[in-house]
């Protein structure tokens, strides 16, 4: 999909939210918090026959390409596991709510999940600001929150029994950034261009924390809202502080427009370097080539088909394509390997499962590779599976792998 910049703005306003973390989602107020949970509450969505999963996701809003490939994957390993005669003897039934990405219906279909369908755990539930509506009643109703779909601090810390990760958070892959870009490239003079939002702050925090330990400064800094279009003023503010170095708190929009408005005025020698929040083909495909270049901090590389891939990685990719007729991208990548973890969690719980044994079981995977080739653990103090980013860089509108297991 090659799109031009000017013609798609619409478009690319649709796609910018796919890190779930700048969309103005509406807001409403919770239901009041359920009680804590009781010990009847342990084994909640277990039967004799089955286990039941649930998620409240983006099927049909502006972040529907992470929530459909998401989905996608997880069922693929959740329906491998159930026709290899399921966990235990039981089948896993898997409930997913669309909430097209807006806190009200993320508030409703959570509500439905934990008190109608009574789920065990909920699983990939997609988006910050989603997840955040509904944690409070979520975790004070006992249902775990496995492997959510956004890259926010809140999502494992501070540690909490029930709060798990599976996906490179913001703030670490914008400070193992930094570190990496001073030290192994020479870089002098770190600039920031992010969203005033959360997320943005984020990244400055991130930024001003890994600079803070290296004894440096930000030489300038560039604030806009996640609905900014004009960026030239912000390139000329940067360049005439002679960044050599732009942290990006952006998304797919922004970053689009960001390295299209440097591109037009010709400012080449600085790089520009973002999350995986800020992390597609789209950006990689711009006909402009102005994504030439661009560097991100991600958990999961991009993969093409004609990679020199695993077997085990193109049967999964075929089968994929088999089931759904479309390739598979980072989102449905995400979504299998999540599933794959909840599956062994619920394995290794023990035919007697309770939500304390699954997420003991969960703590003790110490050492995953999953198909992909990427490690994960985690540990009773350690519920975040990543800890290690991956450096990529668009050349020829391809993200290649330029280095792996960076942290700081």
């Amino acid at each position: 999909m090659k799109l031009r910049v000017l013609a798609l703005v619409g478009v690319l306003t649709l796609l910018g939210a796919c890190s779930g973390e700048t969309e103005q989602a509406e807001e409403t107020k919770a239901p009041p918090p359920a009680p804590d949970a009781t010990p009847s509450s342990a084994s909640a969505g277990v039967t004799a026959d089955e286990i039941v999963l649930g998620s409240h996701t983006d099927l049909s809003g502006s972040i529907a390409i992470w929530g459909v490939g998401s989905i996608n994957g997880a069922r693929m390993r959740f329906e491998e596991a159930n026709a290899a005669g399921g966990i235990h003897g039981r089948k896993i039934r898997f409930v997913v709510e669309d909430t097209q990405y807006q806190i009200p219906r993320a508030i409703q279909a959570a509500n439905k999940l934990i008190n109608r369908d009574e789920i065990f755990a909920m699983v990939l539930a997609l988006g910050t600001p989603t997840n955040n509506a509904v944690l409070t009643q979520q975790l004070r109703s006992g249902v775990p929150n496995m492997f959510p779909l956004t890259g926010a601090r809140t999502m494992v810390e501070p540690l909490h029994p029930l709060k798990f990760t599976a996906r490179g958070i913001y703030y670490d892959e914008i400070r193992a950034a930094v570190k990496y870009f001073i030290e192994q490239e020479g870089k002098q003079k770190p600039c920031v261009i992010y969203q005033d939002s959360d997320y943005g702050q984020e990244i400055l925090e991130a930024v001003e924390d890994q600079l803070g330990v290296m004894d440096r400064q930000i030489a300038e800094t560039s604030a806009h809202k996640s609905t900014e279009s004009e960026f030239t003023a912000a390139i000329l503010r940067l360049r005439n502080a002679d960044c050599d170095l732009v942290l990006m708190g952006t998304v797919h929009r922004d970053t689009i427009l960001i390295l299209e408005a440097a591109r037009k005025m010709g400012w080449q020698d600085v790089a520009w370097v973002g999350n995986n929040a800020a992390y597609g083909q789209v950006i990689a495909e711009q006909e402009s080539g102005s994504g030439e270049g661009y560097q991100a901090f991600v958990h999961i590389a991009k993969m093409y088909r004609n990679d020199d891939l695993p077997e085990a990685v193109t049967k999964w990719w075929d089968r994929y394509v088999s089931l759904y007729n479309e390739e598979p991208g980072i989102p449905a990548m995400e979504g299998y390997r999540s599933a794959d973890l909840v599956v062994i969690g619920l394995r290794n719980a023990g035919p007697a499962l309770t939500r304390d044994k699954f997420t003991t079981a969960i703590e003790g995977i110490s050492d995953y590779t999953d198909i992909f080739g990427y490690h994960l653990s985690f540990g009773p103090n350690k519920h975040g599976g990543v800890s290690e980013s991956t450096l990529s860089i668009v050349k020829d509108r391809r993200w290649v792998t330029l280095a792996e297991s960076i942290s700081y």
